[in-house]
């Protein structure tokens, strides 16, 4: 596994990303991660190292770019604007093609507000072959005025959507979850969802133990791979 911090260029402005490739030089799938409210942390880079081991090319952009420093996480989730977002990611889906050995097919995944990304991602970019959210918030919430939801943008959902959710989050609560799942069903989108009893909001963040829990992380990981071994192919 070889990993690295990387610059690329979105309107003409550096972003960081931190990019991981497999040690084989065969063509590979790619994924980008859409990091959770605390950016770019240890739990992330884990995330784009967890899916080179699984054979995976990763990227992980910085989604706070735009934003000045010194704010604390909820102040700089809020200045977030869904073209935006969408631009950074589809600059992060451009960098992965243009690694060497090829990469290809393209996924993405992403946690907490960047499950919010990944919906939205898969709603907006028809390159995408599967997308999977753990415990996605705020899907019902535009960011930027005039912008529609994720949740309004479900008609336009290209991909299979994996969905990972704790019995117990409030955002996305479990009537969230039922909500979003009924609309999917309702407009034939491929999807399947899961959810964990006794775990809340960001189970999956091992340095948040008072948020952690290891048999829902234990179990969500394999799911994961085998969802996106099954559709990246």
């Amino acid at each position: 596994m070889t990993a690295r911090w990387v610059m690329m260029k979105v309107e003409g402005k550096d972003v960081r990303c931190y990019v991981g490739m497999p040690d084989h030089d065969r063509p590979r799938a790619g994924i980008v991660v859409a990091h959770h409210a605390s950016g770019q942390d240890e739990p992330m880079l884990d995330t784009v190292h967890r899916l080179n081991r699984a054979g995976y090319a990763a990227v992980l952009p910085d989604l706070f770019h735009r934003q000045p420093a010194g704010l604390q996480n909820t102040g700089r989730v809020g200045l977030l604007r869904d073209p935006e977002v969408v631009t950074d990611m589809n600059a992060a889906l451009a960098l992965l093609k243009s690694l060497d050995p090829k990469v290809g097919p393209l996924g993405v995944t992403g946690f907490c507000m960047g499950g919010r990304v990944t919906f939205l991602m898969a709603a907006s970019n028809k390159e995408l072959k599967a997308a999977a959210l753990f415990y996605g918030g705020m899907l019902f919430k535009p960011w930027g005025e005039g912008n529609p939801t994720p949740f309004e943008r479900s008609a336009h959902v290209g991909c299979p959507v994996l969905g990972f959710f704790g019995a117990e989050d409030t955002n996305p609560s479990p009537a969230d979850v039922a909500k979003l799942d009924a609309e999917l069903t309702r407009l034939g989108k491929w999807h399947e969802f899961h959810s964990y009893q006794n775990a809340g909001h960001a189970f999956m963040n091992f340095a948040n133990q008072e948020r952690y829990r290891h048999r829902a992380s234990q179990s969500a990981w394999p799911q994961l791979v085998a969802f996106f071994d099954h559709f990246l192919v």
